[in-house]
């Protein structure tokens, strides 16, 4: 199985979510508007969804705007991205 190189807009989302400090969340819609795309918000999500190192690169602290927690594609899935922002200090139910 072949790894697919990561395009320059995951780059970008994936720089962008190394600079969220811990313990702090942004949304999907913020990040894209971060990065000068404000409409791209699916596919920032859906950039964080390939984040080939998930807990390195805090995909964890992007949340959905309706104050869901969005997706997780780490080992644990949501349950594991729960734990991550609880052990930060950021409670979702």
């Amino acid at each position: 199985m072949s790894l697919k190189k990561p395009t320059e807009f995951q780059k970008e989302v994936w720089s962008t979510i190394d600079k969220i400090p811990h313990g702090k969340t942004i949304t999907y819609k913020e990040l894209a508007i971060s990065i000068g795309r404000p409409n791209a918000y699916r596919a920032v999500a859906n950039a964080c969804g390939k984040n080939p190192n998930p807990v390195s690169t805090p995909c964890h602290r992007v949340v959905s705007s309706s104050g869901k927690i969005g997706g997780y594609s780490g080992s644990g899935g949501i349950e594991k991205k729960k734990a991550l922002l609880k052990k930060e200090g950021v409670i979702f139910d």
